[in-house]
């Protein structure tokens, strides 16, 4: 199968750190691909340089057979791409709704604020039903008047991810969704990322130190340590991968 989106040869050197060492990898279409490592190897480097706020010193990354390394930040969203951060970044005084409002911005025409109006009404109401088919499937919509600075942290985890699908995006990046959560929110959020490649058909790339996500949800798992990929494979091979084991995993792991 052609992959949506490879990482070719990619390297990545600050000064004389080699953040990223020739790391390739290829995600399949519809997928959920795993991205682990030890802190510092290179993981957020790597969506950076995907995302566009670094520009590699080698190599190449291509969405859809072409590369992004000729685009802006935010033209990656008009070419099918989102993610969301380690830290979140929300409009605290803003409602649930209206924080996701700001992420189906890339998908309003420019123009609207000069159509007549009842036309621009219109496009203002289908904007919140969009806004809001987002929150259901994230199962926000119950919290959609509340400010964001009032959800509890699991639900901010929960906002910030529907505020990156509110852009309709074909590749998801998620770098650390189920940092701080309990067994039942991460279970929540392994219900939803499945949904979102299963039925809806987006591919996703995770980034994420959370074992229990990744092993239930991933179909591919790339493992990163000091900027080089060590291992790749699915879920049960990863786990008994020696070098993942001395690296990363620990040795109570696979028991």
């Amino acid at each position: 199968m052609t992959p949506i989106f490879a990482i070719r040869d990619l390297t990545m050197r600050f000064g004389g750190l080699m953040a990223l060492n020739r790391f390739g990898m290829e995600v399949a279409p519809g997928s959920i691909h795993a991205l682990i490592g030890p802190n510092g190897a290179g993981k957020s480097t790597l969506f950076n340089c995907v995302s566009r706020f670094c520009t590699p010193s080698e190599g190449d990354i291509a969405f859809e057979g072409r590369s992004v390394l000729q685009d802006r930040p935010h033209a990656l969203v008009a070419r099918g791409i989102a993610r969301t951060f380690q830290n979140i970044e929300l409009l605290h005084r803003m409602t649930a709704l209206e924080n996701v409002l700001v992420g189906l911005g890339s998908r309003i025409p420019r123009y609207c604020g000069f159509l007549p109006g009842k036309a621009r009404a219109a496009a203002e109401r289908q904007a919140v039903r969009d806004a809001e088919e987002v929150l259901d499937q994230t199962g926000l919509l119950p919290v959609r008047d509340t400010p964001a600075g009032e959800l509890d942290f699991g639900r901010q985890k929960l906002l910030d991810l529907s505020r990156a699908l509110a852009a309709k995006p074909r590749l998801l990046l998620l770098d650390e969704p189920a940092a701080g959560l309990r067994n039942r929110e991460i279970s929540h959020v392994d219900a939803i990322l499945v949904d979102l490649a299963r039925r809806r058909g987006i591919t996703i790339v995770l980034v994420e130190h959370v074992m229990q996500l990744v092993m239930s949800v991933a179909d591919h798992v790339t493992v990163l340590n000091f900027g080089q990929k060590i291992a790749e494979g699915g879920p049960a091979e990863i786990k008994r991968h020696p070098q993942v084991i001395e690296a990363y995993l620990g040795r109570d792991a696979h028991a």
